[in-house]
């Protein structure tokens, strides 16, 4: 299976283009964003979890990357509620139990360098932001592996950014509000993906916005 597969062109999809597939387990669906592969697959998917579903015990043998929009999802190790960043490494494994409030996760499958062996999860709404480079701008680090970067990206009201250009790519889910570039406009739960060396002018307007970004590990192929 391929779903916008090819890393160099842009790829947007907003909420109305949703497509919810039932995966092999009760209770859990996908909204698949891009993937290559079948069941196993490298993969950016949005999935929702029923109230009370489970998941098979795995195995990450591609590593696992998630951040869970919403709800509160659940495993062996840990409860992760709504805003928490996980990162589990090749090798790692668990068996998701979702309790009385359902979940809802955007993650990334069999993306991970072999060399990245950083465990974590990052309750965003207790770490601190830190200020960017331009009134408006906040910025939450959430990872950095050799060129990839991985961040909580917060700008206020009307602030207009400069244009720039994307080395190596980037990836973006809007969390909460809007924001605009000459393209177009991309609200709450748009996914965008950008090629390498491709550039846009974002601001936002009254509303402001609040993303999780990825960029750096979509090299020219």
């Amino acid at each position: 299976m391929e779903i916008n597969a090819d890393f160099n062109e842009r790829v947007v999809v907003r909420p109305e283009d949703y497509e919810w597939v039932p995966s092999p387990m009760p209770g859990v669906e996908r909204m698949m964003l891009d993937r290559i592969g079948g069941e196993v697959a490298r993969a950016t998917t949005i999935v929702r979890f029923a109230p009370n579903s489970e998941f098979s015990p795995h195995t990450h043998t591609g590593g696992e990357e998630f951040f869970v929009l919403d709800g509160v999802f659940s495993d062996e190790h840990k409860d992760y509620t709504a805003g928490t960043y996980v990162r589990n490494p090749i090798g790692t494994g668990h068996t998701p139990r979702i309790g009385p409030t359902g979940a809802t996760i955007l993650v990334k499958l069999y993306q991970y360098d072999p060399d990245d062996q950083d465990q974590k999860s990052i309750n965003t709404h207790t770490a601190e932001w830190q200020a960017g480079m331009v009134e408006g701008l906040q910025i939450m680090p959430l990872h950095k592996y050799g060129g990839e970067q991985v961040a909580l990206v917060k700008l206020a009201a009307n602030v207009d950014l400069a244009t720039h250009e994307h080395h190596n790519g980037e990836e973006i889910f809007v969390l909460e509000g809007a924001f605009y570039d000459e393209h177009g406009v991309y609200p709450k739960g748009t996914w965008l993906r950008s090629p390498h060396q491709s550039k846009h002018h974002p601001f936002t307007k009254e509303e402001g916005v609040t993303a999780l970004v990825k960029v750096g590990h979509l090299g020219p192929s």
